[in-house]
């Protein structure tokens, strides 16, 4: 049996950006990005803590610094806004005990850091 988990989590992020012409996604600070196990395309949820929306669309590599919500999600999610982005995987079941999610803390100023869970 398969169970959904949490993968990556990136917490607390403020939104750069929000483009509502693009034609959709979520851009993400590349490094970032990459510390947090989010791959290019792969499909995120995207929390905003100031707002309670909730969507789900797919990550883009951004520029540095840069979180955009792209397209539709321009809607949801304004700059200036704080948001979760995370990211889910399926695991078999046994192996759920051992299974530890990346967490990225984000400070007020975009720097990250880190966290184990």
């Amino acid at each position: 049996m398969l169970i959904e988990v949490l993968k990556s989590k990136i917490h607390r992020a403020k939104v750069t950006d929000a483009n509502l012409d693009y034609e959709g996604s979520f851009s993400i600070d590349k490094s970032v990005m990459k510390n947090a196990g989010i791959f290019p395309f792969e499909a995120v949820e995207i929390y905003n803590i100031t707002n309670g929306s909730r969507i789900k669309t797919y990550a883009i590599e951004g520029k540095k610094g840069e979180f955009c919500a792209n397209g539709a999600a321009a809607h949801h999610i304004k700059k200036g806004d704080i948001v979760i982005i995370c990211a889910y995987a399926h695991i078999e079941l046994k192996k759920q005990k051992k299974h530890k999610p990346v967490i990225i803390q984000m400070d007020k100023k975009n720097d990250s850091q880190r966290k184990g869970c």
